[in-house]
């Protein structure tokens, strides 16, 4: 059995990322174009992710909403997964450093082992996200060895970060849903049969 989640393009979680958003942003933004076309947006290099991920690495504001709602989600559906917050700004001067720093950390010989890193905030206007649309985080997400979930905004927005990651949630909710699901799948499978294999009881 394969121990990777190769996401599903009728996944409910994933959000589709349509070409011609690139090309528009490509119109007003010459690094964006000229980041596609090194191939750090290609589909072939996405990597699927862990299918039971136990160690998560969350590149976030540790205030933030998005980070809340990661946790309800996760603690709700699995209280045994451990997870390492990297802090960093999600807006603003210096934030787009922060993030590429935090997700090269999590890949560096110095940092716990992670599994995945998700990369996440919550919604705002264009300028709020910029950050995600920074060269140095897609270069971050592009060498990162561990494979990277992005989960920036609501499901209105799209950022670059989500074009480099190797899958892109819409909201960072569903990117906590992605994580867990095949886990929580899995675990519906194994109490649905009783011990000798016959089936759960249906008895109240």
């Amino acid at each position: 059995m394969s121990h990777l989640l190769q996401p599903s393009p009728d996944d409910p979680f994933l959000r589709p990322l349509p070409p011609i958003w690139l090309d528009n942003v490509g119109s007003t933004n010459d690094a964006a174009r000229a980041l596609a076309a090194e191939g750090l947006f290609a589909a072939e290099r996405k990597r699927p992710l862990p299918r039971f991920p136990r160690h998560i690495g969350i590149v976030t504001s540790p205030t933030g909403a998005a980070i809340r709602d990661i946790l309800r989600v996760l603690s709700r559906r699995f209280a045994n997964l451990h997870l390492l917050i990297a802090p960093v700004l999600v807006q603003g001067a210096g934030a787009a450093k922060q993030i590429a720093d935090a997700i090269d950390f999590f890949n560096s010989p110095a940092a716990p082992k992670v599994d995945v890193i998700v990369v996440t905030r919550g919604g705002g206007s264009l300028e709020d996200l910029w950050a995600f649309n920074e060269e140095a985080v897609v270069r971050a997400l592009a060498r990162s060895r561990i494979p990277t979930l992005s989960a920036v905004g609501h499901d209105i927005d799209t950022s670059l970060c989500d074009f480099a990651a190797d899958a892109s949630a819409p909201t960072p909710s569903a990117g906590a849903e992605i994580l867990i699901r095949a886990k929580s799948e899995i675990a519906e499978s194994l109490l649905a049969y009783s011990p000798n294999g016959v089936g759960r009881s249906s008895e109240t």
